[in-house]
């Protein structure tokens, strides 16, 4: 009997500490820790991009223009007081420009010298009909650029954590910024167990 107890004990103790997976829809909002997520991420960016569009110095520039102004995204720096990736922001940043119609993108960072490499290695290996030519790339007129920072109020054990990005847009030429914008709509209360002595 005093095995069985033992048995059933250990078996309870560990079936409490298993992992569980729960498979979420795409877009859905899940804040487990209080701190940056996917969804922060896609509703930051998208406010950005619309705002930037709609400003009207970046209207009047699109419309003067004989062609679509071109943009490259550049770094956003993590300036947060948490690990925040990025590249993850730049991504979605793209994606945004791209679907919006309003502009046009060029690839940048690894992308850029990926697709450079490649050029570089057809010049020696791929058949002059189908090599590409070197100097042909579209040169960018803008580059999109950011920072992301936290503000962490904290008492006792709770806190409000709000996240402010901001994002310019620069003329590459003449370093003229055509655009600034912040966003800091991303506001978390977080309250966590009160510490137990």
């Amino acid at each position: 009997m005093k095995k069985l107890i033992i048995i059933l004990g250990a078996v309870l103790v560990l079936s409490s500490c298993a992992t569980t997976v729960k498979r979420v829809e795409s877009g859905t909002q899940s804040d487990l820790s209080g701190y940056w997520n996917a969804k922060d991420v896609q509703i930051v960016c998208e406010a950005l991009i619309n705002d930037c569009l709609s400003s009207a110095r970046v209207a009047q520039e699109i419309r003067t223009r004989s062609k679509k102004p071109v943009v490259i995204v550049g770094r956003f720096r993590n300036e947060s007081s948490e690990q925040i990736d990025t590249r993850i922001i730049s991504t979605i940043m793209e994606n945004v420009i791209f679907n919006s119609g309003a502009l046009d993108f060029v690839a940048g960072g690894d992308t850029r010298a990926d697709l450079r490499a490649e050029r570089q290695e057809q010049q020696s290996n791929a058949s002059e009909e189908t090599t590409a030519a070197l100097g042909r790339e579209i040169g960018a007129d803008f580059m999109l650029t950011g920072t992301v920072r936290t503000i962490v109020d904290r008492e006792g054990n709770k806190s409000v954590r709000t996240y402010f990005v901001s994002a310019e847009l620069t003329n590459i030429e003449t370093n003229a910024r055509m655009w600034l914008g912040h966003n800091d709509q991303i506001t978390k209360v977080v309250t966590r167990p009160k510490n137990r002595l």
